[in-house]
């Protein structure tokens, strides 16, 4: 190896560098903790934590252990030079190796300018092919008038390896951009764990992989905290959790928690559906109130006094003493099982305190067993009967008279129609009711019995919240994933013109009001990162007709040619022609259409003999073609996208705002190339190209 040669000196650092990962997992894997633990119970809890580690500890052939390099001028720090990786490593003595891209010591690597350099003299960023370090970008940021000079194994000095790693075509699950993140990205994934962050960006600003190196860095920066208060990102669907899932264990963090809003208030089983209109009624903030108010309904005050024997005495609690302690209660407000559980202690109290003044001398094992006593079990039932949350909101919505009582002033005549599952005709009897498990519950009803059973017992905080495609919530999901970080914080991420759904939020500070995070603070994502400018631009002709006011996206990436819209003569076959013409290139491309062009589109793909995924299935270097309905395209990439028909996307849903901005989601998905397809006129928002 020639002394002369960075390149060479960088692929040496670079094996001792996986040298040393190795000797490290080696390290861990012989760890001997038979005699280490004092039960069995640790011995479980130890060996599980040496497992992570040893998974954490992974050298992936195609990930590199470090992408760029720091040589500071006068750091304080040992030695001057760090090499910035997706983990730590260290050599036998102990000394750093490569320095975890969280760390301190590595935020100048994204921080630092020509403006501000922060006392670093030198960036350095590599570029690898498969997995071998080939280019070398260097940056001289404390001499202003120093140009970037670039190095390469073929000997190229015009290298540009940012916009490569960011232009990489993508085969597989999301990646990480830890080797890409831009200094405004970079202050937001980096904003203290005390605080909410509410991200708006538009299509490919990166928001999502923002979100997912937020969780990664306060994990790093507040492990001990938020390993016993836990993590967790929400998701829109199970196809986007499974795209995203690999991001996080690729940085080392093997334990986040993912799922859907679904996921989390699945108390029953949902097997129906609701109209648009109904499901923005039962979305409606509102309805927390109708349902506090219908659980209220059943706490009654006492009309008799309260007699409790114990031995041969008896203990009168007057009927007016117990109406003060119901309604005091009523009065605090607090949680309707807490309430219930409080009841019987306070009763018991007011015995206490007669024995007291009788001279004996009760102590606390004596109110436990008077507040067990049958006859205050029987007051409390009858004041305060227990209540199941499911049967309440079926309540709700079967029996007319009970909705109208808890909802008046709330909802109007019509939406309580609305929320009614059965309308018997005029001068019918009301149909036999159903039960808990054979209702056919929908998913806004599964959120109704969520808020009821918070009502009823706290729901468990966690530590922190991700959550994505944020603005196709309604309020009363908001609420939802609030209970879930009412002492913890969140990450918000959304595209107010991405909002597909009829209860799509128009404000994030009305979002953030039904989270429960008023505070939060919004920052905008304005530039993009992912999606050719031409492509960018031809999309956002939409936006003064569905989100006037919205700024939208400068795209700095050029890509002359990313752009095609061709009309068809045979629609069918010139999107299959488009899927052949696309998969020249290498990576990725998706097939986006209209929910109801899938059947025909599958069945001409397969007459051509041309295999297909579906969402949610991992595309291989065999395999890169996949089938997308529109409603599912949102938070996925393709490097190249053929778009059928953009008006039947239009047409498929309620009303024109919203098809189109789902037009604007499918035409947003394409990293390197969009190829239109149409038979019928597109859209007249989007004028000529």
């Amino acid at each position: 190896m020639s002394v002369s040669d960075p390149l060479a000196r960088e692929r040496a650092h670079l094996t001792e560098s996986r040298s040393a990962l190795r000797a490290m997992r080696e390290d861990v894997e012989a760890l001997d903790i038979k005699d280490v633990t004092a039960n069995w119970v640790n011995s479980l809890v130890l060996g599980r934590q040496i497992e992570d580690r040893i998974k954490a500890l992974a050298d992936l052939a195609d990930t590199p252990l470090f992408f760029g390099r720091l040589d500071y001028l006068h750091t304080t720090q040992e030695g001057q030079r760090f090499y910035i990786g997706r983990r730590h490593v260290h050599d036998a003595d102990g000394d750093p190796m490569v320095i975890d891209w969280r760390a301190p010591v590595s935020q100048p690597y994204y921080q630092a300018s020509k403006k501000d350099p922060q006392d670093v003299g030198l960036r350095r960023r590599f570029g690898y092919t498969g997995g071998e370090l080939t280019a070398y970008e260097d940056e001289h940021l404390s001499d202003p008038a120093a140009e970037t000079f670039s190095g390469s194994a073929e000997g190229s000095t015009t290298s540009r390896l940012l916009q490569a790693e960011i232009e990489r075509p993508r085969v597989g699950p999301m990646r990480d951009i830890v080797a890409t993140i831009q200094p405004e990205q970079d202050g937001i994934v980096r904003s203290d764990l005390s605080g909410t962050v509410c991200v708006q960006g538009g299509p490919g600003t990166g928001k999502t992989a923002v979100g997912l190196h937020r969780v990664a860095y306060l994990l790093y920066a507040h492990r001990e905290r938020l390993a016993r208060t836990g993590t967790l990102v929400i998701g829109p669907n199970r196809s986007f959790l499974h795209y995203i899932e690999q991001v996080l264990p690729a940085l080392g963090e093997l334990d986040v928690q993912q799922a859907t809003v679904d996921d989390l208030v699945a108390h029953v089983e949902v097997r129906g559906t609701d109209d648009a209109a109904t499901a923005v009624v039962k979305g409606d903030a509102r309805m927390a109130e109708v349902l506090r108010r219908a659980l209220r309904s059943h706490v009654s005050l006492p009309e008799e006094p309260l007699m409790v024997v114990r031995g041969s005495r008896r203990w009168r609690v007057p009927a007016h003493e117990l109406e003060q302690m119901v309604k005091e209660l009523l009065d605090r407000d607090i949680r309707y099982g807490a309430a219930r559980e409080a009841l019987p202690q306070r009763i018991a109290h007011a015995v206490l305190v007669r024995m007291e003044e009788a001279g004996e001398a009760p102590d606390d094992r004596v109110q436990n067993a008077v507040a067990r006593n049958p006859a205050v079990k029987a007051v409390v039932k009858e004041c305060w009967p227990p209540v199941e949350p499911a049967k309440l909101v079926l309540r709700l919505l079967g029996d007319a008279d009970f909705l109208a009582e808890h909802a008046e002033g709330l909802l109007t005549e019509d939406e309580q129609k609305l929320l009614l599952w059965t309308k018997p005709a005029l001068g019918s009897p009301m149909p036999k009711a159903r039960g808990v498990k054979s209702a056919k519950w929908s998913a806004a009803d599964a959120v109704l019995i969520d808020e009821t059973r918070d009502l009823v017992e706290r729901t468990h905080s966690l530590g922190h919240v991700v959550l994505d495609e944020a603005q196709d919530l309604s309020p009363m999901q908001y609420r939802a994933v609030g209970r879930r970080c009412t002492t913890g914080s969140a990450t918000v991420l959304g595209d107010l013109a991405q909002g597909t759904t009829p209860w799509a939020t128009e404000s994030w500070s009305q979002a953030l009001g039904h989270l429960g995070k008023p505070e939060a603070l919004v920052e905008e994502l304005t530039a993009g990162f992912r999606v050719p400018r031409e492509v960018i631009a031809y999309a956002s002709r939409l936006l003064p007709h569905m989100s006037p006011g919205l700024a939208a996206v400068e795209s700095v990436r050029e890509n002359p040619g990313s752009l095609v819209v061709r009309a068809a003569g045979d629609l069918d076959a010139d999107v299959v022609a488009a899927c052949v013409e696309s998969l020249v290139h290498e990576g990725s491309v998706g097939l986006i259409a209209a929910d109801a062009r899938i059947a025909p589109l599958a069945q001409a793909l397969t007459a051509a003999g041309m295999a297909y995924l579906s969402p949610g299935e991992e595309t291989t270097a065999e395999s890169r073609l996949t089938l997308v309905p529109a409603s599912l395209a949102k938070g996925l990439e393709y490097d190249y996208v053929v778009l059928d028909e953009p008006a039947a996307v239009v047409d498929g849903e309620p009303d024109e705002r919203t098809g189109l901005r789902r037009l604007y989601v499918a035409l947003t998905r394409a990293v390197s190339g969009l190829t239109i397809i149409h038979s019928a006129p597109v859209p007249e928002q989007l004028g000529d190209l």
